[in-house]
């Protein structure tokens, strides 16, 4: 298995109140969405490899939001923060998974939810701009450069890729990563 990861360093402060360390796989890469992100105009995309990898920098530092309902994005409601992106593996489907923060002290109720919530319930979902898609005529868009600009917490079964995941981590984030020919043209996608 090969792992290419950047993370952001921030200093450990033991027991924290606003800083509850997460984990989870926000989207999977060379592996077409299992039904149409939002932005997408009713096309599933495919997240090369390569515009993952090159858009790791932009991901890191960037907000986690929610959605009460857990169906969607709500980029106002910033809840947490990504401090660590990898993609893990090297085959078609394979994981991109972050970590960071969530402020506990500031959204009790997002905490809540990670807690009580059935176990396996809950996905995450990407948040681009400057998407570039090889075809816009092509009926899955294949995305070769973009920009990260946040990530949402949903249940798992409404994220357009059913892969995702969304957990409270163990450890600290980056300390114990995840066990487990056409038109070109522009989108903002959200996975």
């Amino acid at each position: 298995m090969r792992l290419q990861a950047m993370a952001l360093t921030m200093p450990r402060v033991a027991g924290h109140p606003n800083r509850v360390a997460f984990e989870g796989v926000l989207t999977v890469v060379d592996a077409a969405s299992d039904r149409a992100p939002s932005g997408a105009r009713g096309h599933r995309v495919i997240l090369t490899r390569a515009a993952a990898q090159a858009a790791l920098p932009s991901l890191l530092g960037m907000a986690v939001d929610y959605r009460p309902g857990w169906d969607g994005h709500d980029a106002r409601r910033k809840c947490g923060i990504l401090t660590h992106a990898d993609i893990e593996g090297t085959k078609p489907g394979s994981r991109l998974c972050v970590s960071g923060y969530l402020f506990g002290k500031d959204f009790p109720e997002v905490e809540e939810q990670m807690r009580k919530g059935l176990p396996g319930s809950m996905g995450m979902s990407y948040e681009l701009a400057d998407a570039h898609v090889a075809d816009m005529r092509a009926t899955i868009w294949t995305l070769t450069k973009a920009t990260f600009t946040g990530a949402a917490i949903l249940l798992r079964d409404k994220a357009a890729y059913q892969q995702t995941s969304f957990r409270l981590a163990k450890a600290a984030p980056g300390s114990s990563l995840h066990a487990g020919p056409g038109s070109a043209g522009k989108a903002g996608i959200a996975a």
